[in-house]
């Protein structure tokens, strides 16, 4: 399939002309073409408008859209506008709506209204889907397919029970083989007939751990087909033209790797919060997991150029902020930087999420910073299509996510994303580039794996293939506890891992809320430590820290063949967690792209340098030789200040 890469950055967001007279349709292309806008979203929440009754079409509009768009030199995302049915298929067709855990069928009049196994849903989203690429597959504005939007529903009827069923027998084979993987001889729970399975749903007490971990897996599954019926249609009628799905931020309710081996181009969501102040460190986070989905260039298809709409309190972004996030995404490689909407709505749910084009009209200083940032996005344009090259990974894996968030585990409070931005954040702050893999990927072009969490380990073989070959590994707590049925491996904590890893835990021991405990290390120094407390004894493992009460190993380090694997038993404090990192990295060779001050970005995309200044003050950055700044235009020699929110991408001058 063909990917979107013809040497420039696209620039652009949602458009929603539905929602607006069509004599505003032509002043939005003028303003468009003011911004430096390149590329819209159409068609995304339009199915009531194309459809207002079931079978009619009302395309008129939408052929006068592409047209106008056309004319003025504006690309379309074409979106099929599945994700949200019009009253009339919920009214008419209620089994298609969803019913949630504790068995209440949902309603029509927001949006998601609809079961992703429902046949009838499925008959009238393709039929849709059919026309309006036989009806617009050759037309000069289309560039892409954005299928539904940011999937992730998930039902329960009994509708989708049968399609569970369907999917659990081939997963399993028989009645016996998912007795034995969901451990059914527990609590009375063994099925003697397929129709006695069921999603899991509100029950007395704890619902079964192999049922839930499956039923995660089957939605995620059901999502996947869905998409890829979309995305067969499509293809049928234009296989030239590329596909996407927006992924939704840092969530769980699909696997996103499965997902994007489906699609052309992976799409991201994101809407970081301009009252956090570490907000950019897992906005990088996030980028960097869309670009190593793929390994390649991805599209951050949705952003808010202020103020959003769906938190407790929604502050407007500070003047610059757009600008230095948007950069941020660029050079960890997004390809395109869109934004949700263009024109803030006048009505409805979200009429109080800002646009590019925001209430205040164009003379504001939200559009004035959107008319800017169009102009440094075409300074960019030479990092169009590059990579990041990193020599970190850290590993995630959905399945093992899903299977550590269930209940009745050592502690409520275990966290996976945290346990990810732990051991992140301090390479961030190194200014070290970061690659995202799954636990069964090749790892050897990598000097340094992380993996923060593996509760549920498949296979071990990878990770212990890659540290034998000479490779360098560092495990979080609470990692190869069971199997891909989440039952426990027995034999000592970390079962598949004691070898490699050289210890065995005894017992898992989460601390208390408030509970903190001190730890000495000869080469890291002392730190505190919190959460966690595995009680473990090393088995050929050198003892790198331990607490200073009771001396129990907190951190260690294994030679296994010609590599090194160190296990961290513990939640050290950032400091503690840093000066462990610094340690690893420097034995395993890594070195940042830049030493940068704290709350500054360096990322090096292709033979551009960024450097992006979160904070609040002026900070000065040592940059050795001589660059040009593609977005100020100015020659950079040894040093540069950036003010707060101030960016800069320096490209070395040859000598």
């Amino acid at each position: 399939m063909t990917r979107l890469a013809d040497g420039r950055l696209r620039y652009g967001g949602d458009y929603n002309p539905e929602q607006w007279p069509e004599d505003v349709w032509p002043r939005d292309v003028e303003l468009m073409r003011e911004a430096g806008v390149t590329t819209v979203t159409v068609g995304v929440f339009s199915w009531s408008r194309i459809e207002p009754r079931p079978g009619e079409r009302d395309l008129g509009w939408l052929d006068r859209v592409l047209d106008l768009l056309h004319d003025g030199g504006i690309e379309v995302f074409l979106a099929t506008p599945t994700a949200s049915p019009p009253p009339w298929l919920g009214h008419r067709y209620p089994e298609t709506l969803p019913v949630d855990f504790d068995g209440h069928r949902l309603s029509y009049g927001s949006r998601n209204q609809f079961c992703p196994s429902s046949p009838v849903y499925r008959e009238h989203a393709l039929a849709l889907v059919d026309d309006l690429a036989a009806r617009y597959g050759d037309h000069p504005a289309l560039a892409l397919w954005h299928v539904g939007n940011e999937l992730g529903q998930v039902c329960h009827c009994d509708v989708t029970a049968e399609h569970f069923r369907t999917w659990l027998r081939a997963r399993h084979g028989s009645l016996d083989a998912l007795n034995a993987a969901w451990h059914t001889a527990a609590w009375s729970q063994r099925y003697g007939e397929w129709d006695e399975v069921v999603p899991p749903r509100r029950a007395p007490y704890l619902i079964n751990p192999g049922q839930r971990l499956d039923f995660a897996r089957f939605c995620s599954d059901a999502l996947l087909e869905h998409f890829t019926a979309e995305r067969d249609v499509l293809r049928r009628h234009t296989p030239h033209v590329p596909v996407t799905t927006n992924f939704m931020g840092l969530d769980a309710p699909l696997d996103y790797w499965a997902l994007a081996r489906e699609e052309d181009v992976v799409s991201h969501d994101w809407y970081p919060d301009p009252a956090d102040p570490t907000a950019h460190v897992v906005s990088a986070l996030g980028f960097d997991l869309m670009r190593s989905l793929k390994d390649g260039p991805w599209l951050l298809m949705e952003q808010a150029t202020s103020a959003v709409s769906w938190r407790r309190r929604n502050p407007p972004k500070p003047a610059g902020q757009l600008r230095a996030q948007s950069v941020q995404a660029v050079a960890r490689g997004a390809d395109a930087v869109c934004f949700f909407q263009w024109r803030a709505s006048a009505g409805g749910a979200e009429k109080f999420h800002s646009g590019m084009v925001p209430h205040a009209g164009p003379d504001s200083r939200v559009f004035r910073e959107v008319v800017a940032l169009g102009a440094d996005l075409v300074a960019l344009a030479p990092v169009a299509g590059t990579d990041v090259t990193a020599s970190v990974a850290v590993v995630l894996d959905w399945e093992s996510w899903w299977a550590a968030r269930l209940d009745a585990h050592p502690s409520a409070d275990f966290d996976v994303l945290r346990r990810v931005r732990d051991f992140y954040e301090p390479l961030f702050d190194a200014g070290v580039a970061v690659d995202f893999a799954h636990p069964e990927a090749d790892l050897t072009r990598y000097r340094l794996v992380v993996a923060p969490n593996l509760y549920l380990v498949r296979d071990p073989v990878p990770l212990m293939s890659y540290v034998e070959g000479g490779g360098t590994l560092v495990m979080g707590f609470f990692s190869g506890v069971v199997d891909e049925h989440d039952r426990v491996r027995l034999g000592g904590y970390p079962a598949p891992f004691r070898e490699l890893l050289g210890l065995r835990v005894e017992e898992m021991a989460p601390l208390g809320p408030d509970e903190v405990v001190r730890c000495a290390s000869a080469s890291l120094g002392g730190f505190t430590a919190d959460s966690w407390c595995d009680d473990l004894r090393a088995e050929g493992a050198e003892v790198v820290a331990s607490l200073v009460d009771g001396g129990v190993p907190v951190v260690l380090r294994n030679r296994f063949g010609t590599g090194t694997a160190w296990y961290v038993g513990t939640r050290p404090s950032p400091e503690g967690t840093r000066a462990l990192l610094d340690r690893v990295l420097a034995e395993a060779g890594v070195d940042p792209v830049l030493a940068v001050p704290r709350g500054v970005e360096a990322v090096r995309r292709g033979e551009v340098l960024f450097l992006v200044n979160h904070g609040v003050a002026d900070v000065r950055v040592d940059v050795p030789g001589a660059h040009d700044d593609l977005l100020s235009g100015a020659v950079v020699s040894g040093s540069l200040t950036l003010g707060r929110f101030g960016v800069a991408a320096l490209v070395q001058r040859s000598r």
